[in-house]
């Protein structure tokens, strides 16, 4: 076995197998899918592929561009630009941890990092290309690619195809794993000195009152704060379709130019949330419950970065999924989304514990 220092963690790369590499205090094994098996080589052209900014039409995009490292892999913008400044209707989702997700992107449309990965390079708000061929031009022709595609996976170059493009990046993308927060020491490592009283108090309401560990889960030992689910929890209300007529506008939309694409150049088609996926009623408006870990680092908030900061989000579902207590209800939310009645000094140790979710690598000194 090979050990390399890549980035934000450090990975036991298996020679082959199904098996997980090493990961910090308080996340499993990575999960590695038997046709991927990581290599070292496989990662570093990963890597280089997630920032080559050739890969859309303007030649000044790249995956890194919405998912920069300085910004814990986000972009800290309400939704992302893409080609021209063009804008979406998506916050950009951090990469760290998303290992671990059994789905991806906010509807849940692709079931893997290797199948994500492919579909912005073809999006016309993200890097506008028309179909992936402009990319195998790139990789088939350029020595240096040429040299690191052999290495990886033992082929010549004009052998290359998008299926050796997407394993690569979805290699690297698996080695940006970040736990080992003072949250992981306090209640995995039993330090009970790594949080404060206030996030400690703040874990109680995590727990209890607040009800929070209902959807974003902790293990007895690890924790992903997710359960892979999907829920409607008013952010959209104010856009999803309020008759049948627009409902089949935007369902035709869909139809039409596929979720990718319809998703993001259309908030009421953006509104329908996991439906424009699966077409289930139950689905309507929700949206995949996003990590917390290092949540301090991503704001702005929600799928659609409509919430600035954390004491927003708390306050958001103390009200029941509302921002003010005066809004009105939304229609459709789930079951779980009521008012919580917390006190604003719970409020405030809520927040606290939401910092001690930041990995040890982010914290300033």
């Amino acid at each position: 076995m090979k050990r390399i220092v890549l980035g934000l963690s450090i990975l036991t790369l298996l020679g082959g197998g199904g098996g997980g590499g090493e990961a910090p205090l308080g996340l499993p094994k990575v999960p590695i899918p038997k046709d991927n098996p990581q290599t070292a080589e496989k990662i570093q052209l990963g890597d280089k592929l997630f920032h080559d900014e050739r890969f859309s039409t303007t030649g000044k995009v790249s995956c890194a561009t919405c998912h920069a490292k300085d910004k814990a892999f986000t972009d800290h913008l309400p939704v992302s630009e893409g080609i021209d400044q063009l804008k979406g209707t998506r916050n950009a989702p951090t990469v760290l941890n998303a290992a671990y997700f059994k789905s991806q992107f906010w509807d849940g449309r692709e079931p893997s990092l290797e199948e994500q990965s492919a579909q912005p390079f073809i999006n016309s708000v993200e890097m506008g290309l028309k179909d992936h061929e402009p990319i195998l031009k790139i990789v088939r022709t350029d020595p240096e690619y040429g040299r690191m595609f052999e290495k990886a996976f033992g082929i010549k170059p004009q052998q290359i195809t998008m299926k050796e493009v997407k394993k690569a990046i979805a290699s690297f993308e698996r080695t940006l794993v970040a736990g080992d927060s003072p949250f992981d020491r306090y209640f995995f490592g039993g330090d009970k000195k790594a949080m404060s009283p206030a996030a400690i108090r703040g874990l109680e309401v995590f727990l209890g009152k607040g009800r929070c560990v209902s959807c974003h889960t902790i293990e007895q030992d690890h924790a992903l704060f997710t359960n892979h689910l999907f829920h409607n929890i008013g952010v959209a209300a104010q856009r999803m379709p309020v008759n049948l007529d627009e409902l089949r506008t935007a369902v035709e939309e869909v139809k039409k130019k596929g979720v990718d694409v319809a998703v993001l150049s259309n908030p009421k088609t953006e509104s329908l949330g996991r439906y424009a996926v699966t077409r289930e009623l139950s689905d309507m408006g929700a949206f995949k419950t996003s990590t917390l870990r290092n949540i301090e680092l991503t704001a702005p908030y929600m799928h659609d970065g409509s919430l600035k900061t954390l004491e927003e989000v708390v306050q958001f579902y103390n009200n029941g999924g509302r921002l003010k207590e005066t809004d009105p209800i939304p229609e459709l939310l789930d079951g779980g989304i009521r008012p919580l009645n917390l006190t604003p000094e719970q409020q405030a140790d809520l927040v606290e514990f939401l910092k001690a979710l930041t990995s040890s690598q982010f914290i300033k000194k």
